[in-house]
């Protein structure tokens, strides 16, 4: 019996000459389709280009809805005339942005829009954490016009999972205030 625990132990003791290395992390690797852009062709106040793959739902008031399928993604546009109201219409829209600090890791410093010539004026802020809505941004020409977007997905928010296809449709919100026209 002796010799058995001895035999084993010499076995296990002796076979095991590798260091044990820990497997590296595995990322998932997401491909997206190849980015071309079409006019906004639903009659507004407002005309950007909007990523040719999606989906527009025309709604009430000069509203609509992005959707992407694929991602199962949507950008929430929500269009104000401005009647002597600009401040409050900015600070609504700051609070919607701070409303998601309770789930939010972090609320980054807003990326700014400036572009005079075309009277287009506003701030995108990115949400990171499992909020419900990781982009938000604003646009105004600050006399007559006045717009609010916000990123949702149709799943659970894990940041995590969703940081690639964040990072797509920020391109493209990044284009859509590039691309912006006011119709009036």
């Amino acid at each position: 019996m002796r010799k058995f625990f001895l035999l084993i132990f010499l076995t296990l003791f002796l076979s095991c000459k590798e260091d044990v290395l820990p497997k590296p992390k595995a990322y998932l690797s997401l491909e997206y389709p190849q980015k071309t852009y079409k006019n906004l062709e639903i009659s507004r106040p407002y005309s950007f280009n909007i990523l040719k793959n999606t989906t527009v739902i025309n709604k009430e008031n000069n509203w609509i809805t992005i959707k992407y399928p694929q991602l199962k993604a949507s950008i929430d546009i929500t269009y104000r005339p401005i009647n002597n109201n600009l401040r409050e219409l900015l600070t609504e829209s700051e609070k919607l942005v701070f409303k998601h600090a309770v789930k939010a890791e972090e609320i980054k410093p807003p990326i700014d829009f400036v572009n005079p010539k075309k009277r287009v004026f506003g701030s995108l802020y990115e949400i990171t954490g499992n909020a419900a809505s990781h982009l938000q941004f604003h646009v105004t020409d600050s006399t007559k016009n006045f717009i609010k977007g916000s990123l949702y997905f149709y799943a659970k928010p894990n940041y995590d999972s969703i940081l690639p296809a964040v990072d797509y449709i920020k391109k493209d919100i990044l284009h859509l205030v590039e691309t912006l026209e006011w119709e009036n």
